[in-house]
Parts: C-alpha cells; sequence; structure tokens
C-alpha cells in the first residue's frame, strides 16, 4: 500500500511539472526578448562579403515591424575567447512572439540564404530581459 502512495504522488508530481513550465513559459513570454547571434566567416569570405551581411542584417528592422531594436559589433575584447567569431548582432523584440514571427519572416529567409553559404559557424542566443 506505501509504494502505491509512493506512486500516486510520484505520478501527481509529474503531472503538476509540466502546468508549472508553462505558466512560467506564459510569464516569460511577455518579457522583451534579446536574440544575439555571432557570426564567425569562413576564411574565404573577403571584407566586401562580410559588409554585404552586416549591411543586409542592418536592414531587417525597416522590413521587419516586431523588431524593436538592433545592434552591432566586431569583436574587440583583450580576453581571446572569442572562438573565432568576429561579428555581434543583438536583435530585439518585445515578446517571444515578434522573435517567433521574425523567424520565418520572407525577409529574414532572404538574409538566411545570403549568409548561411559565408559562415564556418553561428551562434544564436535568445533570453528573455530581467529588471
Amino acid at each position: 500500500m506505501r509504494w502505491l502512495f509512493c506512486l500516486l504522488v510520484l505520478s501527481l508530481g509529474l503531472v503538476m511539472l509540466p502546468g508549472a513550465a508553462l505558466s512560467l513559459s506564459a510569464a516569460e513570454s511577455s518579457k522583451t526578448l534579446r536574440h544575439v547571434v555571432l557570426f564567425k566567416f569562413k576564411d574565404s569570405v573577403s571584407a566586401e562579403e562580410v559588409k554585404e551581411v552586416v549591411d543586409a542584417f542592418a536592414a531587417l528592422p525597416g522590413k521587419i515591424d516586431t523588431i524593436t531594436a538592433f545592434e552591432w559589433g566586431t569583436d574587440v575584447s583583450v580576453e581571446n575567447k572569442a572562438a573565432g567569431f568576429t561579428h555581434a548582432f543583438v536583435v530585439s523584440f518585445r515578446d517571444a512572439a515578434g522573435r517567433d514571427a521574425y523567424l520565418p519572416h520572407p525577409a529574414h529567409q532572404e538574409f538566411v540564404k545570403l549568409v548561411g553559404p559565408r559562415l564556418d559557424n553561428v551562434l544564436v542566443f535568445d533570453f528573455f530581459v530581467n529588471p
């Protein structure tokens, strides 16, 4: 009988955990979201081709209205830990829904086609802004 009680408690816990995760996700989904993208270009990519990528990325806020802010820069760290990544981009959205609309947007998909063949590596990290 004791094992049955333990099984019941465990089952209830497993049922309740997904609900708790959903409520946290719902709360976060209304927070400002930052979409951080780091690029490591192939050695064969010219400076002009890199500039074309940067200009195309910088043009996306004018084409996709869910983007609320856009910043970019190149690595200037003195710690030598960039692992070959040279360019960083931060795209901000009012909430997760803004990011979710951005990803499949035709202008973003066109950009992905431009940049993809020029990259040796890419790192994407999204986070909700906390006060």
